[in-house]
């Protein structure tokens, strides 16, 4: 497991509940030494106990001698540099089990093409493992369902099997690569404008308003991008859009939430103490919309707040204001047009 986050130790947790042994790679030596005296993460994961099962490195090469299946929970901006650090680590090719969530501005490449591009021929297989999960609650053993998604199905299923948990954890498989990567990337662009008009003082009405209209954006452009338009009506598309959107657990929404409250960017993300994703993720699906012609309203408002300087309550009000249009016009727009 790359990546000692919440993420990273709420998934080491399931995988040690499954009976496997967990190496935890972090780069901060004082918290390794936390997790394997006292077995405890409490910055990211406060009061959980850790079991026997996880063992902390801090060093990489130790962390990934000899193992065939590697977990990557780390931000998606430090992708790459940990990505090269691994491939000077190992010989033989790997399993990569993708769980961060993002797209990369300027090359617009999703996660697993970023795990492609720099693990070359040291890599066996990528997988996706993406759904509405917060990492508070799979660490309590609150009910949880996930999808995982591969070129390759039987690399898929085989993480099914190494994830699922019939107790807490159920895992499910989907063919849908670009949908099930999409879908988890750009429902965090919506979680923060929902987490604005929280802060706005804005009530359910707006956020339902808010998520529908976001769900037909986010299914615009992975349809676009050649992904299928069920996905969205999933675990990865709606589902992830509804705990991202509703939830105090989500970084995205508190990130918003203070944006809409009137606090600077800089402020928000220096306050945080965790990446937000959506942040970047904004960033790239505009200028994909852009670079496409695909209509994401939401998302370039976004993207004028967080970029631009525009005023929250503008942009929530600018939303408004567009003209008017025929709700079913996407629905058969998203059904119909060719796939790529």
């Amino acid at each position: 497991m790359l990546g000692a986050g919440s993420w990273g130790t709420a998934l080491a947790l399931v995988l040690a509940d499954n009976g496997h042994q967990v190496r935890l790679w972090g780069h901060r030596a004082e918290q390794i030494k936390e997790i394997n005296t006292k077995r405890t993460n409490e910055k990211y994961l406060p009061s959980i106990q850790l079991p026997e099962r996880i063992v902390g490195y801090a060093d990489l090469c130790q962390a990934l001698d000899g193992v065939r299946t590697v977990v990557l929970a780390v931000p998606t901006k430090a992708i790459r540099e940990v990505l090269r650090k691994v491939c000077d680590c190992i010989r033989e090719p790997i399993t990569i089990v993708s769980v961060s969530k993002g797209i990369e501005p300027d090359t617009h490449k999703r996660v697993s093409e970023i795990i492609e591009e720099e693990m070359g021929e040291l890599l066996r297989d990528v997988v996706v493992l993406s759904g509405p999960s917060h990492a508070e609650e799979v660490s309590l053993r609150h009910p949880t369902t996930v999808t995982v998604s591969s070129k390759n199905m039987k690399a898929a299923e085989r993480i099914q099997d190494l994830f699922m948990n019939h107790q807490y954890f159920r895992v499910y498989t989907n063919p849908d690569l670009i949908g099930v990567e999409l879908g988890g990337a750009l429902k965090n662009i919506i979680a923060l404008a929902a987490g604005i008009t929280d802060g706005l003082g804005y009530g359910d009405n707006a956020k339902a308003a808010l998520m529908t209209r976001g769900l037909a954006e986010i299914a615009r452009l992975g349809c676009a991008l050649g992904a299928n338009p069920l996905t969205f009506a999933g675990l990865t598309g709606v589902g992830d859009l509804i705990v991202t959107c509703t939830s105090v657990h989500s970084r995205n929404w508190r990130a918003g939430h203070m944006l809409g409250k009137g606090k600077k960017l800089d402020e928000v993300l220096a306050s945080m103490g965790m990446v937000v994703e959506g942040v970047r993720t904004t960033k790239a699906a505009y200028q994909l919309s852009q670079k496409l012609g695909v209509k994401m309203p939401i998302t370039k408002v976004l993207y004028e707040v967080l970029f631009d300087g525009k005023n929250p309550k503008d942009a929530a009000d600018s939303l408004m204001s567009r003209m008017k249009t025929q709700e079913m016009d996407d629905l058969v727009n998203i059904l119909t047009e060719p796939h790529r």
